[in-house]
């Protein structure tokens, strides 16, 4: 089975669906194969579940970044810098390895221990 993510405005993922391989041959047979099927002209990019291309498997709300051919999740805090290389957001302060459970506090800009 394949995978793909709709794009609406700004490249944001709306709709992510699965496809038989048995319908195509190569993405764009997979995009035509979809938009016939709903009688659409939609924006599809192929994403992978195992993140073979594209970085990350697309969700609703990850924005595709056609320059790095990526999926990249939503920015979870301000602070936060893109890993363009693994398209993946990073906090300014590595979380701690003490094996712990810890939430990012944006305000103070450290990792705040779960009680």
């Amino acid at each position: 089975m394949a995978h793909f993510a709709k794009l609406g405005i700004g490249n944001i993922v709306e709709e992510v669906i699965v496809v038989n391989n048995d319908v195509f041959e190569n993405e764009q047979e997979g995009i035509d194969f979809i938009n016939n099927l709903y009688n659409t002209r939609d924006v599809w990019k192929q994403t992978s579940y195992n993140n073979n291309f594209r970085k990350n498997f697309a969700g609703i709300g990850f924005k595709y970044n056609a320059s790095l051919d990526a999926f990249i999740p939503p920015q979870p805090f301000l602070s936060w810098t893109l890993n363009e290389e693994i398209c993946q957001w990073e906090a300014p302060v590595s979380y701690p390895t003490d094996g712990l459970l810890y939430n990012w506090n944006e305000e103070t800009q450290t990792w705040d221990a779960v009680e």
